[in-house]
């Protein structure tokens, strides 16, 4: 299974992608979508859409994971996150992928054991479950992180038959 994990936001949108196979986890690609702060709404937006089509057309992933909006105290950052993610979606749909998402505190507790996790530790644990000579960047963690989240959620829970 291929899933390209996301974590939306309308300056810096983070992705990676992992394949899972017999029982093991392998670093596929990851990266940052770096709109800038200077360009109109619109045009970030535009930017983050093309910029994951181009992933989706090169990775052809099984499955896309987003993280889910957290309750911000900031209204405003909610809001544009939510624009960001909509995009995501949405190009997720026009490529047929399922979609999936989970909350920052399920795939923290998924990648290291514990809900609260800091940045850094879902780093360091991002590093050592995917064998990576360096820590990635926040937003790139943060995305293969949801990608192992829905990996082990789907190996765990499956159904066996017999």
């Amino acid at each position: 299974m291929r899933v390209l994990g996301i974590d939306p936001g309308s300056y810096i949108t983070g992705y990676g992608i992992v394949d899972s196979g017999k029982g093991k986890l392998f670093h596929v690609s990851d990266g940052s979508i770096v709109t800038g702060s200077k360009k109109l709404l619109a045009s970030r937006l535009h930017s983050i859409f093309d910029n994951i089509q181009n992933i989706v057309k090169e990775f052809k992933p099984d499955n896309v994971v987003i993280e889910e909006i957290f309750y911000a105290k900031n209204a405003r950052s909610a809001i544009m996150l939510g624009h960001a993610r909509g995009v995501a979606i949405l190009c997720a749909a026009q490529h047929n992928l399922p979609v999936f998402e989970y909350s920052p505190m399920k795939i923290k507790q998924a990648v290291v054991g514990y809900g609260n996790a800091t940045k850094e530790q879902v780093q360091k644990m991002v590093k050592a479950l995917l064998k990576l000579d360096a820590v990635p960047r926040p937003d790139a963690s943060d995305a293969l992180a949801a990608a192992i989240c829905h990996i082990h959620h789907t190996t765990v829970y499956k159904p066996t038959s017999g």
